[in-house]
This record gives C-alpha cells, sequence and structure tokens, in this order.
C-alpha cells in the first residue's frame, strides 16, 4: 500500500497532503526535527528525529518503497528516494524524476556557488496560489495512477 513521506520542516503543502492522503485513507509520516501541530488521525504519525544534519532525511530514505511518494523541497533527499525508486514531488507541484534530477542538483550547486561568490543574493522565488494549486492537482494525479498500477 502506497506511503506519503513529508520532509516536514519546511514544508508549506503539509495541510493539502493531509486532505488528499485522507481521502484516499493513505499512511501518511510527517518527519521533522521539531515537534510540530498535526491533525489528529490514525492515518497521521509524526516523526521527530535527532537534529543531526539529514536526520530526517536519513529516517525517509531507510523507510521509503517503491510505492510511496516523497514530499520534499530538499533536492539530494529527492535524488536519494529515486535511488530507492520513490515517486518525489515538491512542494510547487513538480515532479523529481531519473531524468530531471541530475539537472537539480546541478543548479542547487551553482546557484550556492554563485550566492557564495556574491554574484546573486536572493534564494527561492515565493511560494503562489498557483503552486499550491499545481501541487494539488499533481499529488491528485500521482495517487490516482499509483493506484491503477
Amino acid at each position: 500500500m502506497t506511503k506519503i513521506y513529508i520532509d516536514a520542516d519546511a514544508c508549506p503543502v503539509k495541510e493539502e497532503v493531509y486532505r488528499v492522503a485522507g481521502r484516499h485513507k493513505l499512511m501518511t509520516y510527517v518527519v521533522s526535527n521539531s515537534w510540530m501541530r498535526i491533525p489528529q488521525s490514525l492515518l497521521i504519525e509524526q516523526v521527530v528525529v535527532d537534529a543531526g544534519f539529514d536526520a530526517a532525511d536519513d529516517w525517509i530514505v531507510e523507510n521509503v518503497t517503491a510505492r510511496d511518494v516523497v514530499i520534499t523541497s530538499d533536492i539530494p533527499l529527492a535524488d536519494r528516494a529515486l535511488q530507492k525508486s520513490a515517486t518525489v514531488l515538491s512542494p510547487t507541484g513538480k515532479p523529481f524524476t531519473d531524468q530531471s534530477i541530475g539537472m537539480s542538483l546541478a543548479m542547487r550547486d551553482l546557484n550556492s556557488h554563485l550566492r557564495q561568490t556574491g554574484e546573486i543574493a536572493g534564494y527561492n522565488a515565493a511560494f503562489s496560489k498557483k503552486d499550491r494549486s499545481r501541487f494539488l492537482n499533481m499529488l491528485e494525479n500521482t495517487l490516482q495512477k499509483l493506484k491503477k498500477s
């Protein structure tokens, strides 16, 4: 059975995931470095990991399977989850795939380098209603496709 794993510390679409997962009656794991308020549901489990570097990522990768969905904006975590054949979505609705992850990692490294050298100052664009809508659509479509397979 499909499970959903949320890299929750900075995820802006947790409420949306809870609603969609609840409709599909799927277990959802909310993985973070600190406690956060989550809805009371037998289908939602909070996992608080040690504060160590990548501890939440490590927990997700240890538990995810090829039938599962990971929600993250963390590109290295997306890469690791893809290596386990999981489906990976960003909170903006962009799917990470085996074909796109290499470019995503390269762009992440390039932007990090440009920020360190002062060539660029900003980080990411603000999260928009359009991003939220695209995410909801992509999550629903992804879960429907997994149900059929």
